[in-house]
Parts: C-alpha cells; structure tokens; sequence
C-alpha cells in the first residue's frame, strides 16, 4: 500500500463550501480543516463501529481513509453495518464500504486493505498513518493493533460493544502518562464474548462508533480527549460512566520493564 506523499493540498471553493458548517467552530477554522484534509486514518474493521466511523470521517473531509477488512458483507451484517447496504452482500466489505464513502465525499482518498493484517505488515501499515482506529470485534486483534500503536507511536481510538453496552477511550504513546489497551487486560485473556454469539442493539454500535470518530477528529486537532478515561455506555439504562486510567508499569506492552 502506498500513501499520498505529505504534501499540503489546499482546499478549493467547493470544499469549503463542504466544510463550511465545521470551519466555522473556532476549535476547528480553516486552519483545522486543512489539517484534516491532509491527515492519514487507519481503520481497522468494517463492520458495525468501522461503519458509522467510516461515513463520519469522510463526511468530515479527512483526506485519506484506509479502511482494512477481509470480510464479506453477509445478511446479517446489514442490522448494524450501515456502511454496506442489501445490494453489498457476497461483496468484500472494503469495496463495500469505498463506495458509500465516495458516495459521500468523492475527494476522500480511499485506501483498501482486504486481508488480515498481522506481525510486521501490520506494524509498517500502522506507521505510515497518523491516526489508527480499532474497530475490531476480538482481543487477539486488539492486542496486536495496540502493539503496533505503542511501538510507532501513533496514537489509537479503541471501541466495543456487545449485547446493549458499549466502550471507548484514547491510548497516545507519545505522551509518556499514557496507558495503553493492554494496561486494561491481562495478555493472556480468553474471552469468545462476539456479536455473533452473544448479539448486539444496533444503535449501540452507533453511538460508540461516533464517539470514536469525535475522539479521532479531535486528537488530530490537538484538541481534549478521552485520554486516560474509559468511557462506559449502558444503552439498557442509557447511562454513561467513566473510569480512570493509569499506566501499568508492568503491562507487557507499554510497561517500564519491557
């Protein structure tokens, strides 16, 4: 996969016209715009988080997506991937979701990754982007996603849900306070818990998969993020909580004794 060469692309008369809504929040401006315009987001998963992701971003004007999937759309998906739609199924999923997003906005570059990134093709994706986004569905995933953020740090916006609740928060390598995924689990966790075995509500992918793509946003901006929280949604009860989070000095990812 090659990537757009960093080089600044001025935006035109239609694209601010586009964004006109967003530049005129002052945290953003047309300073901001410009760099959403020029920044690089790795999403990984294009199913019910990555979809609602996906569309935000793209409505939003970052200017290069890679979205990474080796799915197919199936039946089944359509209840909360409301990237693809029924005309998708048997199509991969990143072809799937290229369309709806240049349905959106033709101006997004659009990088498709239909495999499984793993070991050092993961690691070389992950570096190449400024943003990643994990909107995988297991931890084996999550874990090696979060190794490859700590190790280049490149900043990650990790989400889950299942059944009626949902999860969220920001892990930055760069500052030396922060925790990383890991510093929540124990490496050798085996949890089977998916969409597919235990269900999910709909909009509950959606409200976190939002909230991902606010956090995402705002950590390219410099902007305050969940950094150091966890954010916490029971849709049941429609409750939010937070809890704090430190780093573990022994997380065998991120820890001082690595």
């Amino acid at each position: 996969m090659v990537l757009r060469d960093d080089v600044l692309i001025e935006m035109d008369d239609t694209q601010l016209l586009r964004y006109s809504r967003q530049i005129l929040l002052s945290d953003i401006d047309i300073e901001g715009q410009q760099v959403l315009l020029n920044a690089k987001v790795l999403i990984i998963g294009m199913g019910g988080l990555g979809s609602p992701v996906a569309l935000y971003l793209a409505s939003a004007g970052i200017g290069t997506l890679s979205i990474c999937d080796f799915d197919r759309v199936e039946l089944s998906n359509l209840q909360r991937q409301i990237i693809h739609h029924n005309r998708s199924i048997g199509l991969s999923k990143v072809d799937s979701a290229a369309q709806a997003i240049h349905a959106i906005n033709p101006d997004i570059i659009v990088n498709k990754i239909s495999e499984k990134l793993e070991a050092e093709a993961l690691n070389n994706t992950v570096k190449q982007h400024d943003l990643v986004i994990d909107c995988s569905d297991n931890f084996t995933s999550r874990f090696a996603i979060n190794k490859a953020c700590v190790m280049n740090k490149i900043p990650l916006v990790s989400g889950a849900v299942i059944r009626m609740e949902g999860q969220v928060s920001v892990y930055d390598s760069r500052n030396e306070s922060s925790p990383c995924y890991q510093c929540l689990y124990n490496d050798v966790i085996d949890i089977a818990d998916t969409c597919s075995t235990n269900g999910v509500l709909a909009p509950v992918a959606g409200v976190i998969g939002s909230i991902q793509a606010t956090e995402a946003i705002k950590c390219l901006l410099g902007l305050p993020t969940l950094l150091g929280r966890l954010l916490i949604h029971d849709a049941k009860y429609m409750q939010f909580k937070e809890i704090k989070l430190k780093r573990d000095v022994c997380c065998p990812c991120c820890g001082l004794s690595e």
